[in-house]
């Protein structure tokens, strides 16, 4: 994909045409199509940015504008400063009183504890993209301005690995990875997916289930969790998630899991046939009650394992990160094909499905991260890349 001021005509025009096309049901026409899609976002945001920049002071400009990349474009070189950049996080003092959260040990942890306490207010909520895009924005700047990482936050495009997942750049196992998959364990069953009073989702186990055997993070201890962690065969292990139990990373990597809710046709999908926002994040993190769990779930259950297929402590796996830049740039890619009417697109309360019922989110809804960074700020100044603390593109 190009990055280029100037609109296209001709591609503006074809890109139109995709919009209201029926959905590919090929995996390599709908990965043209996505380019497309991206391409058609960078030359609509490209020409916001620059009416912006003409019209007024802006803190980003075409300049400083800084560019998001899928990890398996990166050399070899600038994967392995991001995972040496985690590591160094997670070898940093926490900020987070272990008055407030126990277990806490490392920076890491910090983001970890996080989002534990605050899950129930960020999923199924009005706040649930923009709460996320501060999130790992935040991480990143971590990353940069305390661990001396250079570049920027990348992202894992899952419809590249949904073929072999485990073969993918992201979990190959090698030095330039996110680590392998974990040691294979036989005999599991389904993983259950339970959110009552709705059917329970049951997910076929991946292909591996323990620690991560290679990688950068083949010794990483995880210290938080669980709450909510889905076992093989219906159980559930729980708890409060704030205590010290410091644990081997685990994965179970199931491409049969990403190739079903998390391939290119559903991306294309959920940016087409979805044309205002609350359809948008309901269908991206998956309808209750439809059964099926959308590219947010596809994702995190395609790493599963402990911490990731815990939905409070899944950032204690580092590909939380990778995933949710992707998560992010579907939402970019979606807002910038209409500017006007999606840039701050809102929909939803406060509560996780509104239970408790709550308020509705608006643009004055203030979020904070705690003890993982940053200030507590308004929605109004999340809501595009370029504009509030931000200042990054996708390629």
């Amino acid at each position: 994909m190009r990055l280029s001021t100037p609109l296209n005509l001709s591609f503006a025009l074809l890109v139109a045409s995709a919009l209201t096309a029926p959905v590919p049901d090929d995996d390599s026409a709908a990965l043209d199509l996505l380019d497309q899609l991206s391409q058609q976002a960078t030359d609509n945001e490209y020409a916001a940015l620059s009416e912006s920049t003409t019209k007024r002071s802006t803190q980003c400009t075409l300049r400083n504008l800084s560019v998001r990349k899928e990890w398996g474009t990166l050399s070899t070189t600038e994967r392995v400063a991001y995972t040496n950049a985690v590591l160094c996080l997670q070898n940093k003092t926490a900020s987070t009183p272990t008055s407030l959260i126990p277990g806490v040990r490392t920076r890491y942890d910090d983001f970890v504890g996080t989002h534990i306490n605050q899950t129930l207010r960020i999923h199924y909520t009005g706040t649930f993209l923009a709460w996320h895009r501060y999130f790992t924005w935040n991480y990143e700047q971590a990353l940069r301005n305390e661990c001396g990482y250079t570049g920027t936050q990348p992202y894992w495009n899952w419809g590249l690995s949904a073929s072999n997942t485990t073969a993918s750049p992201v979990f190959d196992g090698s030095a330039t990875s996110m680590s392998s998959n974990g040691a294979y364990i036989a005999g599991r069953g389904p993983l259950t997916l339970s959110l009552p009073p709705y059917p329970d989702i049951y997910l076929p186990p991946g292909t591996g289930g323990g620690c991560v055997t290679s990688g950068p993070f083949k010794n990483m201890t995880v210290n938080l969790g669980p709450v909510s962690l889905p076992l093989s065969g219906g159980a559930t292990q729980t708890g409060t998630g704030l205590d010290y139990n410091p644990r081997c990373l685990k994965r179970d990597i199931g491409t049969a899991v990403n190739q079903q809710y998390a391939n290119f046709t559903s991306i294309i999908s959920l940016i087409l046939q979805n044309k205002n926002i609350a359809d948008f994040q309901m269908t991206m993190q998956g309808v209750p009650g439809s059964g099926v769990i959308g590219v947010h779930g596809g994702g995190h259950y395609t790493i599963a394992g402990d911490p990731g297929a815990d939905v409070f402590t899944s950032p204690g796996d580092p590909v939380f990160y990778l995933h949710h830049g992707m998560i992010d740039r579907v939402w970019w890619i979606w807002q910038n094909l209409d500017l006007a009417n999606r840039k701050n697109a809102i929909s939803g309360t406060g509560t996780f499905l509104n239970f408790p019922p709550s308020a509705n989110t608006t643009l004055d809804t203030m979020i904070d991260i705690g003890y993982a960074g940053g200030t507590s700020i308004a929605m109004r100044d999340l809501m595009s890349t370029t504009s509030g603390p931000f200042c990054y593109t996708y390629l």
